[in-house]
């Protein structure tokens, strides 16, 4: 029996379906004791599964734009498989510095868990509203693509940086990068401060641009 679902609406079920997978290898280094060379090849296994999952929310989009495959199923379940995408892994990393007593980091990540969460809900709330009322689809502007590359770019970071030092200092022979900087690695805090900063900025834009569809008399 020949499936009715197209390319583009596989690939998002697709990303479905690696979301736990990632977020199992992610969470396995703590509930197991493993040595430090498995824990990093579990977090490289974990960022792999991520940016794969990543690669095919862009590429289903391309695909169903550029050959018209534009589905009621792909408008529900594209975005959704975004969102637990994103919260999955933020949930996997927050939890993994709190249990490793990494204090700021997982201030930092909770911070961002937090932000995103309530941007996501705001602007999904919009857009049910603005669809129902005048029938209005509201599209993703730049700023909400930035937005999205920018948590890619933090939730790998947080995964590679720490083995990318680590590998370095195995190379070496010796502590070349200190452990403060293994611990609190720059190019991850740096990256999500910006996530932080654009989902913010994102969310305000949007609701203002939509503000017209929220008519408090109806």
């Amino acid at each position: 029996m020949k499936s009715k679902m197209n390319l583009p609406n596989k690939l998002t079920v697709l990303r479905l379906i690696m979301v736990p997978i990632f977020m199992v290898v992610m969470l396995l280094p703590v509930f197991g004791s493993f040595s430090l060379e498995t824990n990093m090849t579990l977090n490289v296994v974990g960022a792999f599964l991520f940016i794969a999952a990543s690669f095919t929310d862009m590429l289903d989009g391309k695909i169903a734009r550029k050959h018209n495959l534009v589905t009621d199923f792909g408008k529900f379940m594209d975005p959704l498989a975004d969102k637990f995408m994103v919260i999955g892994a933020l949930l996997c990393i927050f939890f993994n510095s709190s249990m490793s007593g990494n204090t700021i980091m997982s201030t930092v990540f909770f911070f961002a868990l937090v932000i995103i969460f309530f941007r996501e809900l705001a602007v999904t709330s919009i857009r049910l509203v603005a669809s129902s009322s005048g029938g209005v689809v509201i599209a993703a502007n730049m700023l909400g693509k930035i937005k999205t590359v920018t948590q890619i770019v933090a939730i790998s970071s947080a995964m590679l940086e720490p083995v990318l030092w680590r590998v370095v200092n195995m190379i070496a022979g010796k502590d070349l990068i200190p452990e403060l900087m293994i611990n609190y690695p720059p190019i991850t805090l740096v990256a999500t401060i910006v996530t932080i900063y654009f989902t913010i900025h994102s969310g305000i834009n949007y609701i203002v641009g939509a503000w017209k569809y929220l008519d408090p008399e109806k």
